[in-house]
């Protein structure tokens, strides 16, 4: 019986050390130019209790626009629902501003779903506002302004195991000038604390980041950078302190990343493997996912996108469902999301 155990625990020590994902699917959410907007970009993904996978995104006349508004469509696991406008950025006022970033989170083992989303003239100017569904985003509440609060700039909330709810987020204070900070609730989302991230290194410019509870318990933050890398902080004391930003060894050509811990433990990124050009679209062409024991050091091993250039495959956002089955959202040339899955 002992060397039967030994044996199996043998192959499950080598299956970890050649996990390999593997590409099942890969398909443009709505046809562009069909779906009531001309450009699109900033997908969320979420698993409704249900087991249906939820996309949203904004969309209109171009970014930035008056036009753009968040939208949300429901993958059934067969189709994907007519794209429907859910939020503007207009609030609960008359002000007349375009809506940014959504992040979708679907809090556990319940059908609510919070929608967090901008609104305002540009990311140094925008507002956070929520909105919330009991009925896995079927409907949705009228909107919230979070007035103290930035929320989740780009990448979902985690719940620790402690139940702690931690929202990644970050201000743009100057175009040179981007720091990280985290939002902290003890209440599942009700109320909130914010805690500074290391504001005080001064040569690092970084936004936008993933959060990360190793097996260990250790937190962990990657985020996109101005220095041509992903960059990396850890916390050891349950994020009362973390250490100062270093790189991780993938590139980034200041473009958001996800990344998420899956149940092997294994880490997932996916980025763009390129550096900065002389425009902010530069260094999207290709679109790449990473795996990674520590955090630290990182290897491809799937290619997503590996476009010509001009085009742009970005802002991924990636969630394992319940069926352990990765789904993976990504900008496909401000035209369409795309919607992969991995196993």
């Amino acid at each position: 019986m002992r060397t039967f155990i030994s044996f199996l625990g043998c192959i499950l020590l080598i299956s970890c050390k050649n996990y390999q994902p593997v590409l099942v699917s890969r398909e443009k959410i709505f046809t562009e130019n069909t779906a009531g907007f001309r450009q699109c970009h900033a997908s969320t993904l979420t698993e409704t209790e249900n087991g249906n996978i939820i996309c949203s995104w904004f969309g209109g006349e171009h970014e930035g626009d008056r036009s753009v508004k968040i939208w949300l469509s429901e993958w059934n696991h067969q189709n994907w629902s007519v794209p429907k406008a859910v939020a503007d950025g207009k609030g609960s006022g008359n002000t007349d501003y375009p809506a940014w970033n959504p992040v979708l989170y679907t809090l556990p083992k319940t059908d609510s779903v919070f929608m967090f989303y901008k609104a305002g003239p540009n990311p140094r100017e925008w507002s956070c506002w929520l909105k919330t569904s009991a009925d896995g985003g079927k409907n949705w509440s009228q909107p919230e302004e979070l007035k103290s609060l930035i929320g989740p700039v780009k990448n979902r909330p985690l719940m620790l195991r402690n139940g702690d709810l931690v929202s990644p987020s970050s201000k743009e204070f100057t175009e040179k000038n981007w720091k990280v900070h985290l939002e902290w609730s003890t209440d599942r989302g009700k109320t909130w604390k914010v805690i500074p991230v290391n504001y005080q290194q001064k040569d690092v410019q970084v936004i936008q980041p993933s959060i990360i509870e190793h097996k260990n318990g250790v937190l962990q933050l990657l985020a996109r950078s101005q220095q041509n890398k992903v960059m990396t902080s850890f916390s050891h004391d349950h994020g009362k302190q973390w250490t100062l930003w270093e790189e991780t060894n993938l590139a980034n050509p200041n473009s958001g990343t996800d990344a998420i811990r899956l149940k092997n433990n294994w880490l997932l990124m996916v980025y763009n493997p390129e550096i900065s050009g002389k425009n902010w679209w530069e260094g999207r062409t290709k679109l790449n996912a990473a795996i990674s024991k520590d955090g630290k050091q990182w290897k491809d091993v799937l290619v997503l996108e590996n476009g010509k250039d001009g085009d742009e495959y970005s802002y991924p956002s990636v969630i394992q469902a319940s069926d352990g089955k990765v789904h993976i959202s990504y900008t496909w040339n401000r035209k369409s999301i795309v919607h992969a899955v991995i196993e």
